[in-house]
This record gives structure tokens, C-alpha cells and sequence, in this order.
């Protein structure tokens, strides 16, 4: 005769941080319509339009960006960084060229950047190379931002370690003071970055998941040399 089994025993409770993760819902509001057939010849026309876009549907930081390098090894490494321009060369960063990615870039310069705007559902990605822009400009971009950014910027050493909080607190302060006596202070490593790109791709995202996915890809120099392609999502 068969034997007896016990009852299966009951599933255990799903732990905070899964239940929290499970309950997580995406593009539960109307989304914008993207017709890629009618986008623009150039990713930065584009991009532009996208980005006021974002900032008047109430887009957090839409100017953040991940900025994805590697390090010697080849190991990637990414990070979250201002973005301070897109012009018709490229997107625009600033940072220590003694930081890690300051470094990264300097013995590897290929780059990517992602932009990801929830409020409309879109992501913007670009690949290229970095080119950093050499120190007079890096003096003026440094120069039309913040208080803040400036005393970050004196206050220097990012990226490496730390001895104590109290050790960083003394050097934030004097910086401070600083950065309000001379707002043209320099800060010498501080470099103007940008990336030069040779593929941008534009998401734009689906209830439905049929999301649209429009890449721009550069064969040649030039500001025409640019052909586009949709992606399957």
C-alpha cells in the first residue's frame, strides 16, 4: 500500500525586502507616444527635445546620468554623475582627473552614459569616447556652478580613502570658507569632460511591452554620417 505522506508544509513568508520587491509596479499612468519614423537626423536634437521633456513631466535630477567605465583589468565600473551640457560635439561632464573614472578615462576612454526618466518611462544610452577638455575650460565650467560643487571640488582627494569623518569634516569646512572668499578659486585636477558619441540609442517604454527602441549609429565623421535603426525590445 502506498504510504502516507506528510502535507506539504506552507510556503514561508516572503521576506520585507521581496514582498516589498514583488509589489513594485512600472508605467501604471499614461506614457508619452514616441513616432521614431518622424525623430531627427541627429541623436541631439532628439535628446535635447527629450530632456525638457522630462523636466515638465516633473522628472527628478533628469540631468543625472550612470557613467559607465573600466578599470585596468577590464572590469567595469559605474557611477552616478552630473551632466553639465549636450551640444553638437557630445555629453558633457566634470570630475577629478585624479578621481578612479578620471583615471579609468585616461588609460581607457570608451564610455557610456545611461539616462533613465521614469517619469515618461524613457531611457536614453550612448556610447563613445571621452575626451577631456583641458584645464581653461575646465576652469570656466567649474566656474558657473555652485557654492557647493566648488567647495566639493577644493576639497579634492575623491576617491581616495578616507581616515576618518572627522578628517573629512575639517577639510569640507575649510573648503567652504574657501569657495566663499574666492569664487574663482581653481581646484587644479578638476577637468571638463565629454563623450563623443558613436552609438545612441532612445527607449521609450510600453505598458504593453512593446516598447520602442530607436539606435543611432555613427559609420563615419560628420554631423550627417548617422543611420538609424529600430531594436526588437
Amino acid at each position: 500500500m502506498p504510504r502516507e505522506t506528510d502535507a506539504p508544509s506552507p510556503a514561508p513568508a516572503p521576506s520585507p525586502f521581496h514582498a516589498a520587491l514583488r509589489a513594485l509596479r512600472v508605467w501604471d499612468t499614461e506614457l508619452p507616444r514616441f513616432d521614431a519614423a518622424a525623430a531627427p537626423a541627429e541623436p541631439g536634437v532628439l535628446f535635447r527635445e527629450w530632456f525638457v521633456h522630462a523636466v515638465q513631466a516633473g522628472q527628478v535630477e533628469p540631468h543625472t546620468m550612470s557613467l559607465a567605465t573600466a578599470d585596468a583589468q577590464g572590469r567595469p565600473d559605474a557611477r552616478i554623475v552630473m551632466l553639465h551640457d549636450a551640444d553638437s560635439r557630445g555629453w558633457h561632464f566634470g570630475s577629478h582627473s585624479t578621481s578612479a573614472k578620471g583615471r579609468q578615462l585616461a588609460a581607457r576612454p570608451d564610455a557610456a552614459l545611461v539616462f533613465y526618466w521614469s517619469a515618461v518611462a524613457r531611457q536614453v544610452r550612448v556610447r563613445g569616447r571621452v575626451a577631456a577638455l583641458g584645464p581653461e575650460v575646465g576652469r570656466a565650467d567649474l566656474a558657473v556652478r555652485s557654492r557647493g560643487a566648488l567647495a566639493a571640488a577644493l576639497t579634492g582627494r575623491q576617491s581616495e580613502v578616507l581616515g576618518s569623518a572627522d578628517e573629512l569634516e575639517a577639510a569640507s569646512a575649510a573648503a567652504w570658507e574657501r569657495a566663499a572668499a574666492e569664487p574663482d578659486a581653481v581646484a587644479p585636477t578638476w577637468t571638463a569632460y565629454v563623450l563623443e558619441p558613436v552609438e545612441v540609442e532612445f527607449f521609450q517604454g510600453d505598458a504593453a511591452r512593446r516598447h520602442v527602441r530607436l539606435r543611432y549609429r555613427r559609420d563615419a565623421p560628420g554631423p550627417d554620417a548617422w543611420t538609424r535603426e529600430l531594436l526588437w525590445p
